[in-house]
């Protein structure tokens, strides 16, 4: 088995450049094409991946999974069957959507409060194609643990999504046409990467073999993954409609309503998924690596993987809350020339820390087979996130997001732990850690903005931003170390023994060909 570690450093890597890319292309954005046509995007995006969820989440699991356990046994040919059975599946899924939603345009158009979100959405439906066959391929890949192709892929579709749209964009253009220039170059981008992975799953070695009887058991076990994330993937395009309707029951006209959330969701909530880099990481070589333990009944390196992975998500995810808290309203007046972005920034940082648990939990329940609970646990989640934006925007606006959200992802959290309790029986104690990180977070908010105010009479903000981070960032993971928090010294013996192994095998090389 591969070191999980040495996939993670590369999943992470290749990550953190696609993320930035991708960072940095929302900067672009909001500055060439405004809240209004981002809104617009975002809109018609959030009911996009409604449809997309039915193509591609249960199937990429599951032929990770069933590839990961073919691969135990050497079965090559029942992996190219899987392959050629499920692309077959999901094109036709594809395809029938595409025709369901073109047929009845009419009625789909009446979900938006803004009609122009449907012209946006005709644009992206191309991409639920392209979508299908990289979802499996990616699938195939990714239980073979060929996790470099995957992550160039990634990169890819990232960079000929930013090429496209820089392309497209002009002056002088509408909110919609802005809106819709940034959809094709979705799609182009989506076709790029579905053609890239396949050529890349065949260069690695895999095959396509005739479809057999096997499709069966891929649709038999993605379908109840599939349903339950179909519902949950509601949760996004429900809020889209709900909280601007709410925002404009307050007060607010309907351009303002769609700026507003534009600004929430376009340019503050991408700064809370930045953790989501390394744990999402994490979480893409877990489920190979836990499902393959479970195979060969390895309980102990599963109690292990889990308990670290778990100190690991706290670990990443406190880690920006303490900058993002005390000089949040920079970071929003510099990236995107918006003060309410950056305001909004300092009220929902901490959400990062249960959404960081969330995320890794969530993936360690999928690798032990309990998706179905874990959407439970989902389900339960999002009614503390849909009640705040039922009733609070009229008291508190576009904040009653932030407040739903939050209690959202700390209820989801709070679940998936006592479920990985009761099903693996072990122990995870992370009170500890999470009351001691709670604690060096509050020195480190008073001296990031010390430094920061300090710095701002003195040099520009771009310096002041990096140098007060770096300065919050090093403060809290030396009060980490030095308390015992996290084991940096553990990573430092693996390297070790590993490069004292690499040379022996040198030295045992050497002799041979002296002789």
């Amino acid at each position: 088995m591969k070191s999980i570690f040495k996939n993670v450093m590369v999943i992470t890597l290749f990550t953190l450049l696609t993320r930035m890319l991708g960072f940095f292309f929302r900067i672009f954005l909001s500055r060439s094409i405004g809240a209004e046509a981002l809104g617009m995007y975002q809109v018609a995006l959030s009911v996009f991946m409604v449809l997309l969820t039915v193509v591609s989440s249960g199937f990429t699991l599951i032929i990770s999974r069933m590839t990961a356990s073919f691969r135990v046994q050497s079965n090559k040919k029942a992996i190219g069957s899987l392959v050629t059975s499920s692309m077959v599946v999901g094109l036709v899924v594809s395809i029938v959507l595409c025709l369901v939603i073109i047929l009845f345009r009419n009625l789909f158009a009446n979900l938006f409060t803004d009609a122009n979100c449907m012209n946006i959405l005709i644009i992206l439906l191309p991409s639920l194609i392209f979508s299908s066959v990289y979802s499996v391929f990616r699938g195939a890949m990714w239980g073979n643990d060929n996790y470099f192709g995957l992550c160039v892929s990634e990169l890819l579709e990232q960079v000929v999504k930013i090429v496209v749209c820089v392309l497209l964009l002009a002056t002088g253009m509408t909110a919609l046409q802005n809106a819709m220039s940034v959809a094709w170059s979705f799609t182009l981008s989506c076709f790029v990467s579905a053609f890239f992975v396949m050529l890349l799953y065949f260069f690695y070695g895999g095959k396509m073999d005739k479809p057999t009887k096997i499709y069966r058991k891929v649709i038999r076990q993605s379908a109840p993954i599939t349903g339950v994330r179909v519902v949950g993937s509601f949760v996004q395009p429900l809020v889209a409609l709900i909280l601007p309707a709410g925002l404009m029951a307050a007060g607010y006209t309907s351009n303002q309503a769609m700026s507003l959330y534009g600004v929430a969701i376009g340019m503050t909530m991408p700064f809370l998924y930045l953790p989501s880099a390394l744990i999402g990481s994490l979480s893409t070589a877990l489920v190979p690596d836990i499902s393959m333990a479970l195979v060969q009944n390895d309980s102990e390196h599963i109690q292990k993987r889990v308990s670290s992975s778990l100190l690991f998500a706290l670990f990443v995810s406190f880690l920006i809350v303490p900058c993002f808290i005390a000089i949040g309203d920079k970071f929003g007046v510099f990236i995107y020339d918006n003060e309410l972005s950056g305001t909004l920034l300092q009220y929902s940082a901490w959400i990062m820390i249960p959404m960081g648990l969330t995320n890794i939990t969530s993936a360690i329940l999928n690798s032990v087979g309990l998706e179905v609970k874990s959407f439970v646990n989902y389900v339960i989640g999002s009614v503390f996130l849909f009640l705040p934006i039922l009733i609070l925007p009229k008291y508190i606006g576009i904040n009653a997001l932030i407040v739903g959200m939050g209690a959202s992802a700390i209820a989801t959290a709070i679940l998936n732990i006592f479920m990985l309790k009761k099903k693996l029986k072990i122990n995870i104690k992370i009170l500890k850690s999470l009351l001691l990180m709670i604690a060096f977070s509050i020195p480190t908010i008073a001296t990031v903005s010390f430094v920061s105010a300090l710095l701002s009479h003195w040099i520009p903000m771009f310096f002041d931003l990096v140098i007060s981070c770096g300065v919050g960032i090093l403060m809290f993971s030396l009060l980490c170390i030095v308390f015992d928090v996290i084991n940096i010294s553990v990573y430092f013996i693996k390297f070790k023994e590993k490069f004292e192994n690499k040379i022996k095998i040198r030295k045992i090389k050497k002799k041979k060909r002296e002789k």
